[in-house]
């Protein structure tokens, strides 16, 4: 497996990771760029950006893409990603499904699959887990002995090691060590962060938020989740638990309301049940939207309502670029959500010198949180962490 990832003992090779990573995220972030100009951008000599560039290339992560006549001297030699040089395994735990995603280093992706669960507790997902390292090992042989580790996404709220106890999207996992029962049964470092944050991360590596440093992903899966980035990192809490916003109350005719009641994809289904809808899926829900159907409307205009008051807090507590809208529902429903959802006045969003909408939908589709589970480690591999040099 390749170690691009873990903590050096000492300050002289931690400093030495943190500028691979340096170097390797402008690589990244340019798409393709000369020793000089890295020498500028991440503040160190050309000596040393020489040295980090032959051994980045050596390990295959970097390449030769060309070259640039600057007018005086030899033409400057450029370099990018290497995207089969090294990949990122991305799994989402749902109560009903288990997904993953194998990306390469520039976020395209080489594997993706579901497979669905009856059970969700802990020794049937390990199974599947297994199962899925096995499949991975026999279809794709040379880039998976280049994996940099794993993102875990799962519903939260965490505690300490994973699922909190007052979590209850999975039953089983509130007592068990989540990130021991993901390592060891995928056999690579794990990167454990709930489907909102993820979600988020997708973007930022394929979808709508390329190039943003600050913005909110509302996201949609069995609840409501929120996730955030700020500075370009995303923001997880003290435990992984930033942006519950499920829980946050709203405002309604019959009283206060949790947001997750009224607006994730677990209160449509519970609506459409009850008036008389069997077992509701992603393409389901898809042909209830074009058939026109009441309770969806319903639904609608009831979700919107309640993200408006929701979007009032994000944007006033965060300030972001824009709030991104996505997940487990189909691309129209959201579409139609964000047209309805009423955008405050009273907000410091609200202004006449925005450059992008408040509002958008997100790129990534119904496997974001799965993708983000990958762009996880893959974040991690192109951005120094502030620690790292302490």
């Amino acid at each position: 497996m390749l170690s691009i990832l873990p903590p050096r003992s000492t300050s002289a090779e931690r400093a030495r990771s943190h500028n691979r990573r340096l170097v390797l995220g402008h690589v990244h972030a340019t798409g393709e760029i000369g020793r000089a100009e890295l020498s500028r951008a991440c503040g160190l000599t050309i000596q040393a950006v020489s040295n980090i560039i032959a051994e980045l290339e050596q390990e295959g992560l970097i390449r030769e893409t060309g070259r640039r006549s600057t007018g005086r001297g030899l033409p400057a030699t450029l370099y990018g990603i290497n995207p089969g040089g090294a990949c990122a395994l991305g799994v989402e735990v749902r109560p009903d499904a288990l997904l993953a995603a194998l990306l390469d280093l520039n976020g395209g992706a080489i594997f993706t699959t579901r497979r669905a669960l009856n059970d969700a507790h802990p020794t049937a997902v390990t199974q599947e887990l297994r199962a899925l390292r096995e499949e991975l090992k026999s279809a794709h042989p040379d880039v998976v002995s280049r994996l940099l580790g794993a993102g875990v996404v799962m519903p939260g709220p965490f505690g300490a090691t994973g699922l909190s106890g007052t979590a209850s999207d999975l039953p089983g996992w509130q007592e068990t060590d989540a990130r021991q029962v993901f390592a060891e049964a995928l056999g690579v470092p794990i990167d454990l962060d709930n489907d909102a944050n993820a979600a988020a991360m997708a973007e930022r590596v394929k979808g709508v938020a390329q190039g943003l440093n600050d913005y909110a992903y509302l996201y949609f899966g069995t609840g409501v989740g929120l996730g955030l980035v700020s500075g370009g990192r995303r923001v997880a809490g003290a435990f992984g638990n930033a942006g519950e916003i499920g829980h946050l109350r709203v405002q309604t005719p019959d009283g206060s309301r949790a947001l997750e009641e009224l607006a994730s994809r677990l209160s449509l289904q519970h609506r459409l049940a009850g008036r008389g809808h069997g077992t509701i899926n992603f393409d389901r829900l898809s042909a209830l939207d074009a058939a026109g159907d009441a309770i969806l409307e319903e639904w609608i205009a009831t979700a919107a309502s309640a993200l408006g008051q929701a979007v009032h807090v994000i944007e006033n507590l965060f300030d972001p670029e824009t709030v991104i809208l996505g997940g487990a529902l189909p691309e129209r429903i959201v579409d139609r959500l964000i047209s309805r959802v009423p955008l405050p006045d009273g907000s410091v969003s609200n202004r006449p010198d925005r450059v992008r909408a408040r509002l958008l939908r997100g790129d990534c589709g119904r496997l974001t949180a799965t993708l983000g589970a990958a762009a996880l480690i893959l974040d991690r591999a192109f951005s120094p962490q502030l620690g790292a040099l302490d």
